[in-house]
């Protein structure tokens, strides 16, 4: 991949992510809350993946038009909630300094 391509792909996810954060900043004033509460606990767990998102903002989407309280859509353990969202995209974020580390030396 050139550096043309690499550049334009960046620029075009940070304007999905952008658009990502419009449609969860236009969920109703709980329904964002929980959204921004779920997101701080995917960033500290660590996912690849920052589409997730797209998945939790529809869920909640989903929700809000049938008015049913944000508790009832992420149930009782809401990290379960989201474990389960996460599946196999979860990563250790040690385990990769990790391995940028070995990968280094190994190479010399």
């Amino acid at each position: 991949m050139g550096l043309f391509e690499k550049i334009n792909g960046q620029l075009n996810e940070k304007k999905e992510y952008k658009e990502m954060m419009k449609r969860a900043e236009a969920l109703p004033k709980d329904y964002f809350h929980a959204f921004k509460a779920i997101q701080s606990y995917v960033f500290t767990i660590g996912t690849v993946n920052w589409h997730l998102f797209d998945e939790i903002i529809d869920i909640l989407e989903i929700g809000a038009t049938e008015d049913k309280p944000v508790k009832e859509i992420v149930g009782e353990d809401v990290a379960k909630f989201v474990d389960d969202l996460v599946g196999d995209d979860r990563y250790d974020w040690q385990a990769k300094y990790r391995k940028n580390l070995n990968d280094y030396f190994e190479n010399r």
